[in-house]
């Protein structure tokens, strides 16, 4: 997002945060009601292009808002929503995303509540790593003849009962209404997400078998102290990974395997 886009969605990120903070607001069920609002502007064109058209009033987009969705969703999600049309939005389609955002963030607000959000984290990349790695049920998540049901279906039976039920939200969310998104730039959005949600970064380590406690308590401070700030290590497993490890924080790579160094080596040799 850009310009107005991006202040707008910083504005309403502050508002939720707010919204979240009170008790006597439930996130998940919050969640769930942005969720549906993304779903209605993503289907009819016309209507949010009226919430975001500049030439129109922001109370009047608000109250427009507010007679729309008052009946449909709670108080409180009409007012997130009626304050978030008052805003400038570069292009309509900003909206939609920044209510998609704002949804996901919910999920992760009511299971960071409930002590959850480090096993949706891990959920959440674990998941990614079998979709990348599994080409027939990666087809099956993104077919787009599929009915959404079905989708619905398989997801149930590969995560209900052994994924938290936010990470469940969320993945299914993703599948059923994917908005243009792949599967697997969905999968690192949340991710990111997750991490914001404790003001840290992730740092995607690959190692040749699994690190000890010891060592993953280790190579956290020791990225968190290079980068300033708290870091969530997600871990993964590669035999391919000869020794030492390899580690992605954003697009930045810090390679340390035995395999790099070998092929480091050998270019060199040849040139």
């Amino acid at each position: 997002m850009n310009g107005a886009s991006r202040e707008a969605l910083a504005a309403a990120r502050e508002r939720l945060d707010a919204l979240t903070d009170s008790t006597s607001v439930d996130a998940g069920s919050l969640a769930d009601e942005l969720a549906a609002v993304t779903a209605l502007l993503h289907r009819e064109v016309s209507l949010r292009r009226v919430l975001t058209d500049p030439a129109q009033a922001g109370e009047a987009k608000a109250e427009l808002a507010q007679r729309l969705l008052g009946t449909q969703v709670s108080g409180p999600a009409a007012d997130l929503v009626a304050g978030m049309v008052r805003s400038r939005w570069s292009q309509s389609r900003d909206l939609v995303d920044a209510l998609e955002e704002l949804a996901d963030t919910a999920d992760l607000t009511a299971a960071q509540k409930a002590g959850r959000l480090d096993n949706v984290e891990d959920e959440l990349f674990r998941f990614g790593r079998i979709v990348s790695s599994n080409t027939e049920l990666r087809a099956a998540l993104t077919n787009r003849s599929a009915t959404t049901s079905a989708k619905g279906e398989l997801l149930r039976s590969l995560l209900g009962g052994r994924a938290d039920v936010t990470t469940e939200h969320l993945v299914t969310r993703l599948v059923t209404v994917p908005r243009g998104r792949s599967l697997e730039s969905g999968l690192e959005s949340l991710s990111r997400l997750a991490a914001d949600r404790r003001d840290r970064m992730v740092a995607v380590v690959t190692s040749a078998v699994p690190l000890s406690d010891t060592q993953k308590q280790r190579l956290g401070a020791v990225l968190a102290k290079v980068y300033g700030r708290p870091m969530h290590l997600n871990l993964d497993v590669d035999p391919e990974v000869l020794g030492g490890i390899r580690v992605q924080v954003g697009d930045e790579v810090i390679n340390g395997s035995i395999a790099d160094r070998l092929e480091d080596a050998g270019r060199r040799m040849a040139s």
